[in-house]
């Protein structure tokens, strides 16, 4: 990273509700503190935007009606902003994202990257034709141990992935089950806001990616069953896929919003030749490896043995645990040091910081909706 001590300016679209996954985004910029919120659209109604931005400590000419609008201003102002933060739902990723992309300012951006995989790959363009830098906000690789794991497979401590078994149960939708209406659900559940796939595209994505930002994999054909479980549901809220990887490697994903008694329970199992890597992100301050005729070893974050590309993001002494916020922060963290860099002058391929990036979100995208294809076709395999 440059040596640049000046604290990098950045602007939100969306994420104005304090209990929105913006204000995530914002504790975890903070905790790093090299960064500070100057501009924003925060809600497409601008009196309570104007609102938000005071009470965020933004100026209110800094305060914008529209993320097209925002982009033209800030890249005109000499103390424009660095990069912009964008965390509305779904729909609104690929426009916001373009917009400011093409006025040269680099993006941060909620998973999932956009709806189609056509408006992935016109972002893929714009990235290129602009030479702008994008972070795709899939919180959990930035786990300390999610680096463990990707270092380790790296270093074929398991050997080449042969299959995978990943589990993402949550109850948090159980009780919209009972109302009336899908506006009285979740913005999650209206398609024109969260796009053809609901879970696939909401939870199904943070496995897709993990297990391709870990091991370097891509998904290559899929297998779906998308259940929309409840009267009056109109998108998937419970699904299984088969997945094939382009190493011949075989996986199954299932992923729920209506299982009950479950929080949060991201949960992967790389079974390798050698042995296999399991992460739990409940549990995210330790891995379990297990190799062949060896016990099964716990491995806890910041220990001796650790390797460097996890201990770079040690916060805490081990024992003392981190979690969401900080995995937000590592994720920022990188990304800044490229935002930083690439000011300098100094062209470093994304991939080295170890950020999520755009071309991973649109394997995502095509993976999604893949899935989508296959539930419409009568649950066949579709070819990514």
């Amino acid at each position: 990273m440059t040596n640049d001590s000046r604290r990098l300016r950045f602007g939100m679209v969306g994420g104005g509700d304090a209990t929105s996954v913006g204000a995530l985004h914002r504790n975890a910029l903070r905790l790093n503190g090299d960064t500070e919120l100057v501009a924003g659209v925060f809600s497409h109604d601008l009196e309570k935007s104007r609102r938000i931005g005071a009470e965020l400590g933004v100026a209110e000419d800094r305060v914008y009606a529209s993320a097209e609008e925002m982009a033209v201003a800030e890249a005109a102002r000499p103390d424009g902003i660095d990069f912009v933060d964008i965390s509305t739902p779904n729909a609104f990723h690929y426009p916001a994202s373009k917009a400011f992309m093409q006025q040269g300012i680099h993006v941060a951006c909620e998973k999932p990257l956009c709806l189609t995989p056509e408006e992935g790959e016109d972002l893929e363009l714009v990235a290129a034709e602009s030479g702008t830098l994008f972070c795709l906000m899939h919180t959990f690789t930035g786990h300390a141990m999610s680096r463990e794991a990707r270092a380790l497979y790296e270093d074929g401590v398991i050997g080449q992935l042969r299959t995978v078994v990943v589990e993402y149960p949550q109850d948090w939708l159980v009780d919209a089950l009972e109302q009336e209406t899908e506006q009285d659900k979740t913005w999650r559940s209206i398609p024109e806001l969260s796009g053809r796939g609901a879970a696939i595209g909401d939870i199904g994505s943070h496995m897709e990616n993990w297990v391709h930002y870990v091991t370097g994999l891509r998904v290559t054909a899929v297998l779906a069953n998308l259940e929309a479980i409840g009267a009056g549901t109109m998108l998937d809220n419970n699904f299984q896929v088969i997945t094939k990887f382009e190493n011949g490697a075989s996986g199954f994903f299932w992923g729920s919003q209506v299982a009950v008694g479950y929080d949060n329970a991201f949960k992967v199992i790389l079974l390798g030749e050698k042995g296999s890597i399991e992460f739990w992100q409940e549990n995210n301050n330790y891995l379990v490896l297990r190799l062949r005729d060896q016990p099964a070893q716990i491995l806890s974050r910041g220990s001796s043995y650790s390797r460097p590309e996890s201990l770079k993001y040690l916060r805490t002494p081990k024992g003392h645990p981190e979690g969401l916020t900080e995995a937000f922060a590592n994720i920022y963290s990188a990304f800044t040091d490229a935002v930083r860099d690439r000011q300098a002058g100094v062209v470093t391929p994304e991939h080295d910081y170890g950020y999520p990036t755009l071309s991973m979100g649109l394997a995502g995208v095509r993976f999604f909706n893949a899935c989508v294809d296959s539930q419409e076709a009568g649950n066949t395999w579709v070819q990514l």
